[in-house]
């Protein structure tokens, strides 16, 4: 999702108000009735588990990679009547409506060669109404889909590659499931591009490829990339289902697997269907972008994923172990979240609003499960393992003084209400918490599982258990609350409906038990890990940040500019506010290397460290009274106490 400054959007309670509030004022004052008497709801027709007669051709035009623009074609098989098309609103995966209605841009529609006029729905403006004439058996629909041409809108195409989500590029006929219409979609690459795609090619006759019939849901859970420079690579030889790599990049160099690389990816492959022991595709692609400017993408889906990381993934290998986690993130997902899934978060179609309530399994399992798979492969070494890991756990140590006002379960709301926006104070606000505190949780799940079975059990078993059944199937079975609690008393009995409550429902959860139950503890230093030091250097837009977030309390851009400020950390107190830059530091041009400086000789005298801030066109100096020196996150061992966490990232025989 692209990601909105919260300087663009101030906040403006008491001040401002919406257009409909102004309206609904102005209405009162002339004493027309405004209330419960007068109903708003949308004109389309809910969706019915009945089969839409005739199949739906779709054709886009991606060829276009220098203006972004995606032309999309449908011929929809109709009867004389009211009709309602629906562009998609909530995407699975995104967890929340982000369908980009506003790149969809001039749509036509026609019926025996003329054009029928249409209108959207009133309070739906993802809805189109129509009138079919008599006698008139398909409607010819034309638009466009117009990609992101700046780094802040987002890339869905470049010049050298693509990301094209059939979501984007399609309408619907409203009144039925998604799995009750049927497609037959085809695509025109840019001129000698290869494609990666979950869709079965029926023929390609030059740049044009034809995919088999497939119902929409589908279709939607197949996105393809392609690209100028592609290879793809076998992950699983002589395996049940292939499994494929499909990587287009940035230039030829960037596509180039060393033996060791290959054999470490493969080897996701293998721990992943030993720790779940089943698969649930035909087959499986990673899609993958290795793009300066495709990058940092990730979204799950049943028989493939998005994947993107920067260019330099393989050519970069030693200094780039962050984000390493990524492919076995998505991957788990083929299991947990599109196989198994939240029985609120299943929807019938893409325009039924989605419940979040359960993503601290959907999200925080797999997050647990991305970290340790990447480990058990080979991807990460063990130390990578425990370096990120000692960074989450740091987060939930010092840096999430939300928990005081919001729950684990509050958060997963927040795909929906802050939509990965930019925050000005996150660690207060908290975005999306069921991502890494859901792992921690599910950490001290393991931990316990293991010491209530005295090492025999795991939640290895309960993956196995839960995720396992109907080998092969990728046809959706939901689950609730209830049932993940009888899946974990099957592995060991305990009173887990309380310990996932104490967890998820209640304030100040006690996350840190995880980090504890395995036989580590987290201390601080004043040297970052390797693992750290990468983290903070990598050239996505998410980084070029400095990390004094376990010291006074905020973290910068390589430019200097303050883009968090810890809630009540030693920053916070002194009057640092996000947003700000910091110019000097006790009297000397600001550097990395002379705040580093100043935090390290503070911790030996009295004197407070002096900041010059500049913000909003005005200067201020701030005195942050800190003396504890830098201080990083490591894991240690707890000598005598039984080494789970090792045991944990074991490669399975």
């Amino acid at each position: 999702m692209s990601r909105v400054s919260s300087v663009l959007f101030p906040r403006t309670a008491g001040r401002k108000f919406s257009r409909l509030a102004i309206a609904v004022a102005l209405a009162l004052g002339a004493g027309v009735a405004v209330g419960a008497d007068q109903v708003r709801t949308d004109d389309v027709p809910p969706p019915q588990d009945v089969k839409y007669d005739g199949t739906v051709t779709l054709h886009v035009d991606a060829s276009d990679s220098t203006q972004g623009i995606f032309r999309a074609h449908e011929t929809i098989p109709v009867k004389a009547g009211a009709l309602t098309l629906l562009y998609p609103q909530w995407i699975p995966g995104d967890h929340s409506p982000t369908g980009p209605i506003n790149m969809l841009a001039g749509l036509k529609i026609a019926a025996n060669g003329k054009p029928l006029a249409w209108k959207r729905d009133k309070y739906n403006v993802f809805a189109f109404h129509v009138d079919v004439p008599q006698g008139v058996t398909s409607l010819e629909v034309d638009f466009q889909y117009l990609s992101g041409r700046t780094e802040s809108e987002g890339f869905d195409i470049t010049d050298r590659m693509m990301d094209m989500e059939w979501s984007k590029v399609s309408l619907y006929p409203a009144g039925y499931y998604t799995r009750g219409i049927t497609f037959a979609p085809s695509m025109t690459l840019p001129k000698g591009w290869q494609l990666g795609t979950a869709l079965e090619t029926a023929r390609q006759a030059g740049d044009t490829v034809t995919f088999k019939p497939v119902t929409f849901n589908n279709l939607v859970d197949s996105p393809v990339y392609a690209g100028q420079y592609f290879k793809r690579v076998d992950l699983n030889p002589g395996g049940d289902a292939p499994v494929h790599l499909d990587i287009v990049a940035d230039a030829p160099k960037y596509l180039e697997m060393n033996d060791e690389q290959l054999k470490v990816h493969r080897a996701l492959v293998t721990q992943a269907i030993k720790l779940f022991g089943s698969h649930h595709y035909d087959h499986y692609d990673f899609l993958f972008s290795l793009s300066d400017q495709m990058g940092g993408n990730g979204t799950e889906h049943h028989q493939s994923s998005e994947d993107g990381l920067d260019a330099d993934y393989f050519t970069g290998w030693n200094d780039a172990a962050p984000d390493r986690d990524l492919l076995a993130h998505e991957y788990v997902h083929s299991w947990n979240g599109k196989f198994r899934r939240p029985d609120d978060l299943w929807t019938p179609n893409f325009n039924v609003p989605m419940g979040d309530s359960l993503l601290w399994v959907y999200e925080g399992q797999t997050q647990y499960w991305g970290y340790v798979l990447t480990a058990r492969s080979g991807i990460w070494s063990p130390q990578q393992f425990r370096d990120a890991l000692a960074m989450t756990a740091a987060n939930y140590d010092l840096n999430r003084p939300g928990f005081q006002w919001r729950t684990m379960e509050d958060t997963t709301n927040d795909a929906t209400i802050a939509r990965r926006s930019s925050l000005p104070y996150r660690s207060w606000q908290m975005s999306e918490e069921y991502y890494s505190a859901g792992q921690m949780m599910w950490l001290e799940v393991d931990a316990k599982l293991r010491s209530l079975t005295h090492d025999s059990k795991s939640l290895d078993d309960f993956a196995h258990a839960f995720f396992g059944m109907d080998n092969g199937s990728y046809v959706t079975r939901t689950y609730n609350f209830d049932e993940v609690v009888s899946t974990l008393n099957g592995v060991a009995p305990y009173d887990w409906a309380a310990f996932l409550h104490a967890h998820v429902d209640a304030l100040n959860p006690p996350l840190e038990n995880g980090i504890a139950g395995t036989g580590w503890k987290l201390v601080y230093t004043d040297k970052p890990s390797d693992f750290e030091q990468q983290y903070n250097s990598r050239t996505q837009p998410s980084r070029h940040l400095y990390n004094f977030t376990w010291s006074i309390g905020l973290t910068m851009n390589d430019k200097g500019a303050v883009n968090d400020v810890r809630w009540n950390g030693p920053a916070f107190k002194a009057g640092v506010t996000t947003g700000a830059e910091l110019v000097a530091v006790n009297g000397q041009d600001y550097s990395k290397d002379v705040l580093t400086d100043a935090i390290a000789a503070a911790k030996t005298g009295k004197a407070p460290i002096q900041l010059l801030m500049k913000y909003q066109g005005g200067f201020r100096q701030v005195s942050i009274d800190y003396h504890g020196g830098l201080q990083y996150p490591h894991l240690v061992r707890v000598e005598g106490a039984p080494d789970y966490l090792s045991e944990i990232i074991a490669a399975k025989k």
